[in-house]
């Protein structure tokens, strides 16, 4: 289940994880002169919004627990072009986050192994950085794995992000960003 408060909660993570861009052309106008955009494709949220003369644009998909609606996994990229996206990736208590995360594209082999950044209220951090290999394989894959180490026993823990929708997701949140 996505909630907006946890998109809106990313937003703010990201937005003080890796910054806010202050280049001229977040000075543009939304479509239709919104102040904010919100659009589904597929299992992607895009999310956009205008502040203060500045557009702040991002892809983001959230996985909440049914019942308690509390966030386990949340994934936020920001790209201004189609060779880079960068963001923050929030996953639950409880790893060892000292520990590698690893991610994998279907059943392909490991396609990066990230680190724990630090940890929030909301959960734990892990900053993103994609390459243009990196969003190819994104926009042709159907699942991103992330398997991360259990802080107790060690025994693996594993998260999948679907890929439904991503390229299109990435490609309006470009479009949005310019």
């Amino acid at each position: 289940m996505r909630t907006h408060a946890a998109v809106s909660i990313v937003l703010a993570i990201t937005a003080l994880t890796i910054g806010i861009s202050r280049s001229p052309a977040f000075a543009q106008a939304l479509p239709g002169g919104a102040s904010q955009v919100q659009e589904t494709h597929g299992d992607w949220r895009v999310n956009c919004a205008q502040q203060n003369g500045k557009k702040q644009c991002a892809l983001a998909q959230q996985q909440s627990d049914r019942d308690s609606r509390q966030l386990i996994l949340g994934i936020e990229l920001k790209a201004a072009s189609t060779n880079r996206a960068d963001g923050t990736m929030v996953l639950p208590f409880g790893l060892a986050v000292d520990e590698p995360i690893v991610l994998r594209i279907d059943e392909a082999g490991s396609f990066q192994t990230l680190h724990v950044r630090t940890c929030l209220p909301v959960g734990c951090l892990v900053p993103l950085a994609f390459d243009t290999a990196a969003i190819a394989s994104l926009r042709k894959g159907t699942t991103l794995h992330v398997r991360a180490a259990a802080a107790e026993g060690g025994r693996e823990a594993a998260f999948k992000i679907s890929l439904n929708g991503f390229g299109s997701a990435l490609d309006r949140t470009i479009e949005l960003s310019k």
